[in-house]
């Protein structure tokens, strides 16, 4: 299949990016590592007039951890999430889940902020951040500001994010002692588009769960989180 024609501007900075989404309103995209996007585009499912290429700011790369948080730029890839010590000490979830995204060239190029703004309602990253109580960065002319995982996800493909804002970061705060989580997927073959699966997290405390969170993908239009 092949994309429809659209036009394509490759930015410096945000200051560009965000020139571009005011000139070219919802008829702009942004494209970061493009492995949820160019699908996307090749089956006809979004027909953008504009690509702003975003990846070249790679100053919205990387994992760091600040103040009882970890905060992770939108351009870092899932191999790169993967590949985190402190990812793997504070956020052991996202370092489980990673190993069920797609197979290992895709891994190497599609990036955390990516998945999130695509939404696609089976992907590993949006239940994961549901599940740990993630805040979504949203930058614009006007400035910033945190939206909740869990009212980001609005529906099939759908999130909060407005025309003139760009994902930059996400920013989860690090599970207290005594925490445990699972990941579980169900699919054909490792690899292969997700059926349906979970992301848990919970505080275990003399035997007794709390603070139980189960996030489904693959259930519905958006991460399910059961209450």
């Amino acid at each position: 299949m092949k994309a429809p024609p659209f036009a394509y501007a490759r930015a410096r900075n945000l200051s560009e990016v965000f020139d571009l989404l005011e000139r070219h309103g919802a008829g702009a995209k942004i494209l970061a590592g493009g492995q949820s996007l160019m699908p996307a585009l090749n089956m006809r499912l979004s027909s953008p007039e504009l690509l702003i290429d975003i990846s070249r700011l790679r100053e919205h790369a990387g994992v760091q951890v600040k103040n009882g948080h970890v905060h992770i730029g939108a351009l870092t890839t899932h191999t790169a999430i993967g590949d985190s010590a402190d990812i793997r000490k504070h956020l052991p979830l996202l370092s489980d889940a990673v190993e069920y995204i797609a197979h290992p060239a895709i891994r190497n190029s599609g990036t955390f902020g990516g998945s999130l703004a695509m939404a696609d309602p089976a992907a590993e990253w949006p239940a994961c951040c549901v599940a740990l109580d993630a805040q979504i960065v949203l930058a614009s002319q006007s400035g910033t500001r945190r939206v909740a995982a869990r009212n980001f996800f609005e529906g099939l493909y759908t999130t909060a994010l407005k025309s003139s804002e760009v994902l930059t970061e996400v920013v989860i705060p690090i599970p207290g002692a005594g925490y445990r989580h699972a990941f579980l997927e169900l699919a054909r073959r490792r690899g292969d588009y997700a059926i349906v699966g979970v992301a848990a997290l919970a505080k275990v405390t003399n035997g007794a769960l709390g603070d139980l969170r189960l996030t489904f993908l693959g259930a519905g239009g958006k991460p399910m989180l059961a209450v």
